[in-house]
């Protein structure tokens, strides 16, 4: 699960290496990025990866966002499965925040670069484009802390991911690489 990530100046640069235009108006906005906060997303435009800014999370039905999707079953999901197939985007991160359940706060990264790219889709909400972030089983560096993770790809994997329909249920199914903990302080058991 991922409810709350961070960009830096690290990311920044790293979405504007990767990319060969980036939207105008886009809100490269640093800090900590919340569900229904604008963010930067890596998407397609023709034949070039393109940056711009969408919304984070679905309007569900309840008018309360839809901010992940199990990787899994979201191709059978009436919700996501079109936008899965067809409309897939990158969303970067320097990283992300999960809560073990006594409600301690950890950050992960990834040790061999400065930005998490995780996998997601998109899709317009009237006028206006939404992304949500495809989530996994958790592996051996997360599964302490939760049991599900954003899906995260390579940087090698993003052209991939973002064009190659044909391959979508095969990155589905890809595991995430081992993260980086770090946490301020973690209460130790007594007993």
């Amino acid at each position: 699960m991922c409810c709350l990530y961070y960009i830096d100046e690290a990311v920044e640069r790293d979405i504007e290496r990767l990319v060969n235009d980036i939207d105008k108006n886009i809100k490269l906005k640093t800090g900590d990025i919340h569900p229904t906060d604008q963010a930067p997303v890596i998407c397609k435009r023709n034949q070039d990866l393109y940056a711009t800014s969408m919304k984070w999370g679905f309007m569900g039905r309840d008018q309360k966002p839809l901010i992940n999707a199990r990787a899994e079953s979201a191709l059978e999901k009436p919700t996501f499965s079109d936008s899965v197939m067809h409309r897939r985007c990158i969303i970067p991160a320097g990283k992300f925040y999960e809560w073990n359940r006594d409600k301690q706060k950890a950050a992960f990264r990834y040790r061999e670069s400065p930005s998490i790219y995780m996998a997601g889709f998109y899709r317009m909400d009237g006028n206006e484009p939404r992304f949500v972030i495809l989530t996994t089983v958790a592996n051996a560096s997360m599964r302490s802390v939760h049991d599900r993770m954003p899906l995260i790809l390579g940087e090698k994997d993003i052209r991939l991911w973002i064009y190659e329909d044909a391959k979508t249920d095969v990155f589905l199914k890809k595991a995430s690489p081992m993260l980086e903990r770090q946490q301020e302080y973690e209460q130790m058991s007594l007993f």
